[in-house]
């Protein structure tokens, strides 16, 4: 463990503040400049009936039931702008959002070059794996939304209708904020087993909490996989909440006995 004056302290924070910044502008002016590009082929990409999980859908769904709708390749989703700004805005916020996830694990990396002078040998080695994982899960639960969650809220809520006098019409901005938050949120609950970790490292968790809730835990997992997925398909259901019940798993393994 290294002693460091509080100056010291304080000199290293701007640094790593001014170097996180950097990286996250840099990213961001890199997306910026082919975020058109971008923006058709991954951020519009659930609109269309070809999306890759709708044809998986559509296999699994002609072997369990009669229900076709995933297998309706025309499936088009009409994104209609009504204020003036709202495209130059969204094109400024995604290209800061995907530089921001870009650069996420470069920022887990500064953090973690700014507490190591305070950890001893063995708290830097398992806090080193908290942050490898922190990052592959980061990643594996925007994956899994973008791919899964999103596309098959997005179809269900498209074409929802409480009566028939209402057409629906999905503005860009109610578009893209479906889209930014659902990715985000999935990706932070990923983080469950890097917080379960850390938390155990300081003493604040131990197994036994997870054995002692693990009932009441899945009751709640399938609360936020129902409302992360309100299409009432038991199938939908269980696919997604059967990786936040692995995630707690995971979690319970991780902390201290």
């Amino acid at each position: 463990m290294q002693d460091l004056t509080f100056w010291d302290h304080l000199e290293a924070l701007r640094y790593m503040l001014f170097r996180s910044l950097g990286a996250v502008f840099l990213a961001s002016i890199a997306f910026f400049v082919f975020m058109p590009q971008i923006f058709d082929a991954v951020v519009m990409a659930p609109c269309f009936g070809d999306f890759p999980i709708y044809r998986f859908f559509c296999d699994i769904s002609k072997f369990l039931t009669s229900d076709s709708s995933f297998c309706d390749e025309s499936f088009t989703l009409q994104i209609i702008n009504i204020r003036l700004a709202s495209q130059f805005f969204i094109h400024m916020q995604m290209s800061f959002l995907f530089g921001l996830v870009v650069s996420f694990p470069y920022l887990l990396f500064e953090i973690w070059k700014f507490i190591a002078p305070a950890l001893y040998d063995k708290e830097k080695n398992d806090f080193r794996l908290a942050f490898s994982l922190s990052s592959f899960l980061f990643f594996a639960g925007i994956a899994l939304s973008y791919f899964l969650v999103f596309p098959i809220t997005l179809r269900f809520l498209a074409g929802y209708q409480l009566t028939s006098l209402v057409s629906n019409q999905l503005s860009l901005d109610s578009y893209i904020s479906s889209f930014v938050s659902l990715n985000l949120i999935m990706g932070l609950v990923f983080e469950l087993p890097m917080l379960a970790l850390i938390l155990s490292k300081l003493g604040l968790v131990k197994r036994r909490f997870f054995r002692t809730y693990r009932k009441h835990a899945i009751i709640v997992l399938l609360i936020v996989a129902a409302v992360i997925t309100p299409t009432g398909d038991p199938f939908t259901l269980m696919i997604v909440a059967l990786p936040l019940y692995i995630l707690y798993e995971i979690s319970a393994l991780l902390v201290k006995k």
